[in-house]
C-alpha cells in the first residue's frame, strides 16, 4: 500500500498546468468564450428589471414599444450566450479526448522506457489504474472545472460591478459573507485533499487485487482459497469505501456551510431593500434586478465551493500520474553506439558480479566463453542465478561489475534494443496476445510472408494443430489464450522466434509446463529451432540438455561445474548429484 504524504494542491496543480501547455491556445480560446457567454448574461436580469420598472411606471397605458424593445435585446442576450457556451463546451471536448489521447500514449511509452526492476516492485493493477481510472478522472475533470471556475469567476466579478451601481450598501451586505466562506472552505479543502489522495491509491491497491484474483482463478479454486481471497479483496475494499466516505463527506461540507452564509446575506438584502423601495431611495425593478443579481452572486460562490471535490479528485490523479511519468528510466544507450554487423554469436562474459539489492550478491565473479553455435545450458537449484544470467545478457539489469561481449563488442558499448534484437527468447511463461494465429506467428517479424510463417509453423511440429484449429491460421485466439493447451501455446512461441530467425536464442525452462510427449516435439523443435545459432538453454528437466555443447552448473550465483554431461557425470559432483536425483530408480 503505497503511504507518501500527498503534495500540496498547488504544487499538483502547477504539475498540471505544465502538462497542458500545448492546450493553451484552445483552451484560452474556450475560456474567452465562457467569459464573453457569461458577460452576455449578466445584463438579462438588468435587462427584465427595466421591464418591470417600465411596465410599472406606465401603468395602465403600458409602452409596449419599450417593452418589446428590451425582450427582444434579452432574448438576443439569451441566444448569444448559449451559441458562446456550446462553442466552449465543444472546443473543451476535442481538447479533453486529444489529452487523454496523449496521457495514455506517454503512460505505454514510459512503461516501455522504465527498467525491468521497476515492475519487480510494483503491481500491476496499480500501473493499471493509473493508465485508466486516473487518466479518466483528470481529464473529465479538466474540461468541467475549467468551464465551471471561468464561468463562476466572470459571473461573480461582473455581478459584483453592476450590483455596485445599482446600490452600494446592498451590495456590502452581499460581500461580507465572501471571506468568511472563502476561509471556511479552504480549510475543509486540506483534510479534504488527503483523503482525496489516499482514495486513488487505494483504489490501485483494489485493482491489484482485482487482477491477481482473476488471473489466478484457477490456482485460487485448487486450494480452496476463495474465502480468504474475498477477504481480502473485502479488506482493501472496505478502506476504500472509508477513505472515499471521508473525501466525499468533507468535500460536500463546502456547499452546506457555503449555502448557510450567502442566504443569510440574502435575507437581510430582501429585508432592506423592501425597506429602499418604500422610502424610494431604488426603483423596483431595480430591486427586482438586484435580488436576482444576488441569487447569481451567491450562486458562483456555491458553485466554486461544490466544485472542490471535483478539484481535489483532479489533483489526486494528477498527482499519480504525473508520479508515475517521472519515475527514473533505464539509462540512455551511448552515444554513438557500437554495432555489430555481421553476427558470429561468439559470447563472453567477463568477471561479472551482481546484486538486486545492496549488500546481497546474487552473482559472484561468473566468467565463461561461448563459442559461435555452441548450445550452452545452464542448470542449477532454484535461486542459483540461472534466470538472472539471462537479465544480464538482454541487458534487462546491468552488472555491478565485469562487462559481456558479443563477438568481442561489449553489450554496454551498444544500444539495448541491437543486443535484443540479436536474440529470440522462448519462455517458461508463454505469451500470446488477442488476434489470430497468423499475426501471433509474424509478432516477431511483421514483414514475414505467409510462406515463412507456414514453413516456421511445420518446422516447430505446431503445423497440425492449427490446421486442425477452426479457421486454421485465421483463428482468433483469445487474449487468455485459453481455447489452446499450453504445449500448443509453447509450439506457437517457438514457431514465433523461427519466423523471427534470430542470430542467437534464449530457451528458458520451456518444457517444464507439458507432457512427455509434447515435451518431445518441443524438443525437436528445438533442436531445429538452434540449428547453427548459439543458443543458451534454462532446464530443470536435464534430460533435455544432454547433448548440449557445454553444461554451466551454477550454484549460489557462481559457476562450480563445467562441461559436456558426459564429463560432468564422469566428475561425480554436483551435476551428477542433480542428474541422478531426477533418474535414480527405486
Amino acid at each position: 500500500m503505497p503511504n507518501k504524504k500527498s503534495k500540496s494542491m498547488w504544487q499538483s496543480f502547477k504539475v498540471f498546468l505544465k502538462s497542458v501547455k500545448g492546450y493553451r491556445l484552445p483552451i484560452l480560446i474556450a475560456v474567452s468564450l465562457t467569459v464573453g457567454s457569461a458577460i452576455l448574461g449578466l445584463f438579462i436580469p438588468k435587462l427584465l428589471g427595466d421591464m418591470t420598472t417600465i411596465a410599472v411606471n406606465s401603468y395602465p397605458n403600458l409602452d409596449w414599444s419599450a417593452l418589446g424593445k428590451k425582450a427582444l435585446l434579452a432574448i438576443a442576450l439569451f441566444v448569444s450566450s448559449a451559441i458562446l457556451n456550446y462553442g466552449q463546451a465543444y472546443i473543451l471536448a476535442v481538447v479533453s479526448a486529444k489529452y487523454t489521447q496523449e496521457l495514455r500514449e506517454k503512460i505505454l511509452d514510459k512503461i516501455f522506457r522504465l527498467p525491468i526492476s521497476y515492475f519487480d516492485k510494483h503491481q500491476y493493477g496499480d500501473t493499471l489504474s493509473r493508465m485508466a481510472n486516473d487518466v479518466d478522472v483528470l481529464t473529465t475533470s479538466m474540461s468541467q472545472e475549467i468551464a465551471d471556475v471561468s464561468l463562476s469567476l466572470t459571473t461573480l466579478v461582473g455581478v459584483m460591478i453592476i450590483m455596485l451601481t445599482i446600490s452600494v450598501p446592498l451590495s456590502l451586505i452581499s460581500f461580507v459573507v465572501v471571506p468568511i466562506s472563502v476561509l471556511v472552505v479552504g480549510k475543509i479543502m486540506q483534510y479534504a485533499q488527503k483523503y482525496f489522495k489516499e482514495q486513488q491509491d487505494t483504489l490501485g491497491v483494489l485493482n491489484s487485487e482485482i487482477e491477481e484474483d482473476y488471473s489466478g482463478e484457477i490456482v485460487i479454486k485448487s486450494n480452496s482459497y476463495e474465502d480468504d481471497a474475498l477477504g481480502e479483496f473485502r479488506k482493501v475494499n472496505g478502506k476504500l469505501t472509508k477513505v472515499s466516505r471521508k473525501a466525499q463527506v468533507f468535500s460536500s461540507l463546502s456547499f452546506p456551510v457555503t449555502h448557510i452564509f450567502t442566504n443569510l446575506g440574502y435575507v437581510a438584502v430582501c429585508a432592506l431593500g423592501g425597506v429602499f423601495v418604500v422610502e424610494g431611495r431604488i426603483n423596483i425593478g431595480d430591486i427586482q434586478a438586484f435580488i436576482q443579481y444576488v441569487s447569481r452572486f451567491n450562486r458562483p460562490i456555491t458553485e466554486i465551493a461544490s466544485t472542490t471535490s471535483t478539484l481535489q479528485a483532479l489533483l489526486a490523479a494528477s498527482e499519480r500520474v504525473f508520479e508515475f511519468l517521472n519515475e527514473p528510466e533505464e539509462e540512455p544507450d551511448p552515444e554513438p553506439a557500437r554495432a555489430i554487423d555481421k553476427v558470429q554469436g561468439e559470447v563472453e562474459f567477463h568477471n561479472i558480479d551482481f546484486e538486486y539489492l545492496p549488500g546481497r550478491p546474487v552473482i559472484r565473479d561468473f566468467s565463461v566463453k561461448v563459442k559461435p553455435g555452441m548450445k550452452v545450458a545452464i542448470v542449477g537449484p532454484t535461486g542459483a542465478g540461472k534466470t538472472t544470467i539471462i537479465n544480464l545478457l538482454m541487458r534487462f539489469y546491468e552488472p555491478s561489475s565485469g562487462y559481456i561481449t558479443i563477438d568481442g563488442v561489449p553489450t554496454r558499448e551498444m544500444r539495448r534494443s541491437d543486443v535484443r534484437r540479436l536474440f529470440g527468447m522462448v519462455l517458461q511463461d508463454t505469451w500470446l496476445f488477442s488476434g489470430t494465429v497468423e499475426e501471433n506467428l509474424r509478432y516477431g517479424k511483421l514483414s514475414a510472408s505467409f510462406e515463412e510463417v507456414k514453413r516456421a509453423a511445420k518446422a516447430s511440429n505446431v503445423e497440425h494443430i492449427i490446421e486442425a484449429l477452426p479457421k486454421g491460421y485465421k483463428t482468433l485466439i483469445s487474449e487468455d489464450s485459453d481455447n489452446i493447451s499450453a504445449g500448443e501455446k509453447q509450439l506457437l512461441t517457438i514457431a514465433r522466434a523461427m519466423v523471427a530467425n534470430p542470430p542467437m536464442m534464449i530457451l528458458d525452462e520451456a518444457t517444464s509446463n507439458v507432457d512427455t510427449r509434447t515435451e518431445q516435439l518441443i524438443q525437436d523443435s528445438f533442436e531445429k529451432l538452434t540449428h547453427g545459432r548459439t543458443s543458451f538453454v534454462i532446464a530443470h528437466r536435464l534430460s533435455t540438455i544432454r547433448n548440449s555443447d557445454l553444461i554451466l552448473v551454477m550454484r549460489d550465483g557462481a559457476i562450480v561445474e563445467q562441461g559436456t554431461h558426459n564429463e560432468l557425470l564422469k566428475l561425480g559432483g554436483f551435476y551428477a548429484e542433480l542428474y541422478n536425483s531426477q533418474f535414480a530408480e527405486g
